[in-house]
C-alpha cells in the first residue's frame, strides 16, 4: 500500500485513538457501567472508523485510482469497479 505521508501519519493517530475507545468500552463493560454511556462511547468509536475510512479513501484516490485512471482501459474499469464495491459496503451497514 503506498501512503501519501501526511494521511499515513493522520490514519495512525486515527487508529490509537479508535484503540483507547475500545479499551474504554471494555473496561466500561467489565465495570457493569451506565447503558447508555456504553452505546455513546461506541457511536465514538463508530465515527472514529468512518473517519479513518475516509482518510483511506482520500489516499486510494490520491495514489492508486489516479495512476489506474491515467493508465487507461482495463485499469481505469477496476479503479471504478473499487469504488462501487467501497460505495455499496458503506451503504449496506447495519
Amino acid at each position: 500500500m503506498r501512503v501519501i505521508e501526511d494521511i499515513k501519519k493522520r490514519a495512525l493517530h486515527r487508529t490509537k485513538i479508535i484503540e483507547g475507545q475500545l479499551r474504554g468500552i471494555e473496561k466500561m463493560i467489565e465495570n457493569d457501567d451506565y447503558c447508555v454511556d456504553i452505546i455513546t462511547l461506541s457511536l465514538a468509536v463508530q465515527k472514529s472508523l468512518a473517519s479513518l475510512n475516509k482518510l483511506l479513501v482520500e489516499n486510494h484516490l490520491r495514489t492508486h485510482v489516479t495512476e489506474m485512471y491515467e493508465a487507461g482501459g482495463e485499469q481505469r474499469d477496476a479503479a471504478v469497479a473499487e469504488l462501487v464495491r467501497v460505495f455499496e459496503l458503506s451503504n449496506n451497514r447495519s
